[in-house]
């Protein structure tokens, strides 16, 4: 037995791996650092990384890709980590990385490691005061910065940050005199920063980088704050190498390699991301284009028609956009053209049906005339080459995965959490079931915790701990190492012999935190009944249930609107909402005309009365609506980055409209 713990709430203190006697949960521990030189000396002269970087007034369709081989990628690293030791990096110190993904994204994180250190994200989105926060918390050495929008909430909070030696600033080949005297440290360039390591040899780095332990945290992950104030979830090598190998096993050609090309665009600072763009790639040789920062603006689209990559990854927003857009296509198709669209789309609805876990029925005659037929959207998407889609970070609805099947393109929902490393559920193209997460990932334990309905489960991808919070740590992870998630979920009775008990696919059902106690004081789960109202109304965008110690439940509602120049919800009514004012005779055009408007009442009237013939109790009903002026979004503050809703922030936000719901 280790004498090691399971858990700490020291960033410097090793923690005991979880090792099994067989199988995968038995493979060799490794350091991230030992899976990069694996992969250098494996794929050394192929491309790694491709990157375009317009000049001012360039369309980035003109710039030609930058290519990083992954000698080169390797060597940029170990430059930045030469810098850090220059500027007296120790052991276990911390640099932050706040900006859109990038190479120097990659070269700071990684170059943190291979100086012994801990990199952080941070969300684009921060102000000043987060940055703060997570600078502060995590004793920041380093702050690296995409340009000055980013670099400019450091000017002032700079003067409280002891710890603080530079600010470097990549996206920009000179820094303005006028900058640098707002800072209270140096500003360098990012190639300026390199050049501060060049006299430190690689005997000094090498030493840093060999010294690292499989069970000590290389990466820390702020937690978005839906329930508080962010988490710093502390991840080790073992967590993140070892996470990768086992679910790289559940691919649906199997294990990834140097052919496969993935696009970058979710936030760096989210574990997602951080797994898919950065660590799998380590592992698999997995190529890797950056999108532009326009990407969750619109600009995703051209991207994917351009790169074509062969995995892509998703959250549900993501989805819902190129769901609601494909609407408006078919809406338009007519004769024989929608005729054919329509008999391919039941074929291949029909095909993936047959290979869900459990079906008996067979696939369909006529299967590859289908598919030649659903290609044309494939290359109209940029999913030509696409094998592998996924979907995670949010409930999705169940219609939407249905559909992209009847277009030959099979979403497969994930759970997850940073506490996890990434994945502990997933649904593969061997076995899936829509509208489940999936199943534990083999090598790890599952169990639901008999008085709450929780989900808890352990292995080698559960975290460290929390960095400095040690009571919020022991109320996470319990003495047996179990992992308590805060989700509530059912587990059906399918079984897989090399998976140990519970075995059958995972349903999330609600959060522990956002279960409404109504006045009467029974437990509700707000996100399935959202999910009722949202199938029962489809011109709706968002919705909220409220009813916490209330008599009765009610929601906030939000229509389907138009984003402005920014990608922020205007009050314009969009896709289904303006189908649905079609349908309904209404001329509403904004969601002020829709509120006014008593044929709108009438739809979410009746939408209401659908959802709540659903309701799995009386107490499970909602009472009233109101309509909100426009979507909820990150910006508004409603949304995390990764699209969760903020449910105490919206709360509070609209409060007078909910208050007078109940007036």
């Amino acid at each position: 037995m280790s004498s090691l713990p399971l858990s700490t709430s020291e960033a410097s203190q090793e923690v005991a791996i979880r090792m099994g006697n067989e199988g995968i949960a038995s493979l060799p521990p490794k350091t991230v650092m030992q899976n990069f030189d694996a992969q250098v000396t494996k794929n050394g002269n192929r491309t790694a990384l491709y990157h375009k970087r317009p000049k001012q007034g360039q369309d980035v369709a003109d710039v030609a890709w930058t290519k990083y081989s992954w000698k080169e990628y390797r060597q940029q690293v170990d430059s930045f980590g030469k810098a850090l030791l220059k500027v007296g990096f120790a052991r276990f110190d911390t640099i932050n990385i706040i900006g859109f993904n990038a190479p120097e994204w990659f070269f700071a994180n990684f170059g943190a490691i291979a100086a012994g250190g801990i990199p952080a994200g941070v969300y684009t989105t921060n102000n000043p005061e987060a940055c703060a926060y997570v600078a502060e918390h995590s004793e920041a050495k380093v702050v690296v910065c995409e340009g000055v929008k980013q670099l400019e909430k450091y000017y002032e909070i700079s003067r409280n940050l002891p710890n603080l030696t530079a600010l470097v600033m990549y996206g920009t080949d000179s820094i303005p005199e006028d900058v640098k005297s707002k800072c209270s440290v140096p500003v360098y360039t990012f190639e300026g920063f390199l050049d501060l390591g060049k006299d430190v040899s690689d005997t000094d780095l090498k030493a840093r980088t060999d010294s690292w332990k499989a069970g000590e945290t290389c990466t820390l992950i702020y937690t978005s704050g839906t329930t508080g104030p962010p988490k710093a979830v502390m991840i080790t090598n073992d967590n993140i190498t070892w996470t990768i190998e086992t679910l790289m096993g559940r691919t649906r050609k199997g294990t990834l390699d140097h052919n496969d090309v993935m696009i970058s665009y979710l936030p760096l600072s989210h574990i997602a991301a951080q797994m898919l763009d950065m660590h799998n790639p380590m592992a698999t040789g997995t190529q890797l284009y950056f999108a532009d920062a326009n990407a969750l603006k619109g600009s995703l689209g051209q991207t994917l028609k351009e790169v074509r990559p062969t995995v892509f990854f998703g959250v549900p927003r993501v989805w819902e956009k190129i769901y609601d857009k494909l609407q408006e296509v078919a809406r338009s198709s007519t004769g024989i053209k929608k005729m054919l669209s329509t008999w391919a789309k039941g074929k291949a609805a029909a095909h993936w049906e047959s290979l869900e876990y459990g079906s008996k029925s067979g696939s369909p005659f006529m299967l590859f005339l289908a598919k030649k037929l659903l290609h044309k959207a494939h290359l109209a998407l940029g999913f030509d080459r696409c094998i592998q889609f996924y979907v995670s970070a949010a409930p999705i609805e169940v219609k939407i995965l249905k559909y992209f099947m009847s277009l030959d393109i099979p979403i497969m929902e994930l759970f997850g959490q940073s506490e996890c490393t990434g994945p502990h559920a997933v649904n593969g193209y061997d076995a899936f079931k829509v509208g489940t997460v999936g199943r534990p990932l083999i090598g790890t334990e599952t169990k639901i915790d008999e008085a709450t309905g929780e989900l808890c489960y352990r292995g080698r991808h559960i975290f460290a701990g929390y960095m400095g919070m040690p009571d919020k740590t022991t109320e996470t992870i319990d003495s047996q190492g179990w992992l308590h998630s805060g989700d509530i979920v059912a587990i059906d009775s399918d079984h897989h012999p090399e998976i140990k008990k519970p075995s059958g696919f995972i349903s999330i059902t609600g959060r522990i935190k956002e279960l409404i106690i109504t006045a009467g004081g029974e437990n509700v789960a707000p996100v399935l009944i959202e999910d009722e109202l949202k199938a029962a109304m489809p011109a709706l965008a968002n919705a909220m249930v409220i009813g916490d110690k209330r008599k009765f439940l009610s929601v906030l509602l939000c229509l389907q609107v138009e984003p402005d120049i920014e990608g922020n919800p205007t009050n314009k009514l969009t896709g289904n909402a303006l189908e649905a004012a079609k349908t309904i005779g209404s001329k509403a055009k904004t969601t002020n005309e829709a509120r006014d408007d008593p044929k709108w009442k009438e739809y979410f009237d009746k939408g209401l009365e659908v959802a709540n013939k659903k309701a799995i109790s009386r107490a499970s009903r909602v009472g009233k609506w109101a309509l909100l002026s426009t979507d909820f979004s990150e910006v508004g503050g409603e949304l995390t980055p990764t699209m969760k809703l903020k449910r105490n922030v919206t709360a509070e936000k609209f409060a007078d409209t909910i208050d007078a719901m109940y007036a």
